[in-house]
């Protein structure tokens, strides 16, 4: 993805060189530099904050044969500043062909991926304005999708083709042209797929008709109605078939269902997708209900694992249990993972979504500890709790779950099982399910539905939510990639006591954490600090005394 500079072996050469990234870019734990290129796609200057996109209108028309596309993105917005220079996103396997803006064509110049463009004159602060690009060219081929990303050009077992496209990370500038930010999603949005006649186009929002093209072709139009954030922006074609159905909520609401599966795997995909209202009912109950209930919720069958694309999640988990066959569990649990984790992703992600991709684990972290929760609702908390707990060998704590601000860099892949851990371990500390359950609700139902978020936020409404100083506990967890560390020693004393001395070691200052205590079939909860404490456990006849490590996620160290 990386542009390579070359330079020459010379140390004044060398200075200059990290001088100048020095001022374009950050180091992450002294490993990675970021470039110039990171910079323009990740930051925000003077060039994207000087508008404000409130609508896209995409047009794509697709060549089978050849792999590529020539397309038109009308880009609707409103003016924030009186900047004369705005910058647009396109990689560079894609070519403009033309830029308008108010019937007149207009100069541009490319930077990597970032395409400046020079207006006539200056914006004019809360003007409503629009652009319109036309574009073409070959569209990078994902590898490995949705991992990779790019465009998955495939044909199912009739030989029809079965085309679609995964960018998270990548980018939705790796097939349109837009301001590629996560913190500026249009309020709505329309996409027109120019295809052959004998296939269907799906994509997100609902369907608003086709017509016939030249050549065989037709075009076939969706609108979404809600802010998308535009890794999710999608379509899939192929040989689709579609059936669908409805979900009544307990206030008279109703939510569409709609199923797109190649013909063949009907009969496996309707007895599969039995999942999803039982799943929905439980995310109701604990983040509200469906969030884009005007788009409907459905479920795509792709030609890669899964993804999810708002409105229209992305299934490729071939109709099996867990994750692709695998008991993704680690507890023996049967259900459909993909299914499970990609529509939590429409409360996580796609309604609450993140500013800047460094925090990205908002997204991930808040969806992973959202299969536990579907765990607690089909299956009870002591399972919720085993479910959580199996997931820790996967975790390597090498880096950072928050990623750098202003560069285009995730976090530690870690952010999803760790961020699970993290949340179950605040609901640890709050230890007061009605007000942590409330809280959940809140933060997904009522406090960032529909809108961009950051660390900063989310850290304030949780502490603002619970009435506690949990900034430590959150900094702990986010920016550094050690767990807490917990010291303790347990001595016998006379025949039925033990004294219990611990500590916590945290990178973070006024770090605080419980600490649970087994002592026979019951639990007893201290209070933690990195200050050392001592406690006197009083034990009946045959019982014994552990400390608990399946309600907080850290290491313990005894060192008596």
């Amino acid at each position: 993805m990386f542009r390579i500079l070359k330079v020459k072996k010379s140390l004044f050469l060398l200075l200059f060189l990290c001088m100048a990234i020095g001022m374009n870019a950050q180091l992450l734990s002294q490993k990675k530099i970021f470039t110039r290129m990171d910079s323009l796609r990740g930051s925000l200057r003077e060039e994207r904050n000087c508008f404000d996109v409130t609508f896209y209108n995409l047009s794509i028309d697709f060549d089978t044969l050849n792999k590529t596309i020539k397309g038109r993105n009308a880009i609707y917005f409103n003016a924030t500043s009186h900047s004369n220079k705005m910058q647009i996103d396109l990689t560079e396997n894609l070519s403009i062909d033309q830029i308008f803006y108010r019937n007149r064509p207009l100069n541009f110049t490319r930077e990597f991926n970032a395409v400046f463009i020079s207006l006539p004159e200056p914006l004019i602060i809360h003007q409503k304005d629009s652009l319109v690009i036309s574009y073409h060219g070959k569209p990078q081929i994902a590898k490995r999708a949705p991992w990779d990303g790019g465009f998955i050009w495939k044909h199912d077992i009739n030989n029809n083709l079965w085309l679609a496209v995964a960018c998270e990370g990548l980018g939705a500038s790796a097939w349109w042209p837009c301001k590629d930010h996560l913190s500026d999603e249009p309020d709505s949005m329309q996409i027109t797929c120019i295809i052959p006649q004998q296939l269907e186009a799906i994509c997100n929002g609902n369907w608003r008709g086709e017509k016939l093209m030249y050549g065989g072709k037709k075009a076939v139009t969706w609108f979404v109605s809600y802010p998308i954030n535009l890794y999710n922006v999608t379509f899939n074609i192929g040989n689709y078939i579609h059936w669908n159905d409805t979900l009544k909520y307990s206030d008279g609401d109703i939510l569409q269902l709609d199923y797109y599966v190649l013909a063949h795997n009907k009969v496996k995909a309707e007895k599969q997708f039995e999942q999803v209202k039982p799943m929905l009912l439980c995310y109701e109950k604990y983040l509200g209900k469906y969030p884009f209930m005007k788009d409907g919720y459905a479920l795509v069958e792709t030609p890669y694992l899964g993804m999810e694309h708002q409105g229209a999640i992305a299934y490729g988990n071939k109709f099996k249990t867990g994750y692709d066959g695998r008991d993704y569990s680690r507890i023996g649990l049967d259900f459909d993972y993909i299914i499970i984790h990609e529509t939590g992703h429409e409360w996580w992600g796609n309604s609450v979504s993140c500013a800047d991709i460094g925090d990205m684990w908002i997204h991930e972290g808040f969806c992973t500890y959202t299969e536990a929760i579907y765990v607690e609702c089909m299956f009870g908390k002591q399972k919720a709790l085993e479910y959580i707990n199996a997931k820790k060998s996967t975790i390597g704590n090498k880096s950072p779950m928050q990623g750098p601000y202003g560069v285009n860099e995730e976090g530690d892949g870690d952010m999803y099982n760790k961020g699970m851990l993290m949340l179950n371990s605040l609901r640890t500390v709050v230890n007061n399910d009605s007000l942590w359950w409330n809280t959940i609700y809140k933060m997904a139902n009522q406090a960032f539905k529909f809108k961009t978020t950051n660390a900063e936020e989310v850290i304030r409404f949780f502490e603002m939510s619970t009435a506690m100083p949990l900034r430590p506990f959150f900094q702990q967890y986010l920016n550094y990639p050690e767990i807490p560390i917990l010291n303790y020693t347990l001595n016998k004393k006379g025949r039925k006591s033990y004294v219990l001395e611990y500590r916590w070691i945290s990178t973070v200052p006024n770090f605080e954490m419980p600490v649970i205590v087994n002592v026979g079939p019951n639990s007893i909860r201290f209070k933690g600090t990195t200050q050392t404490q001592t406690q006197t456990l009083k034990l009946k006849k045959g019982e014994k005394v552990s400390v608990n490590e399946d309600l907080t996620y850290f290491k313990a160290i005894r060192l008596d």
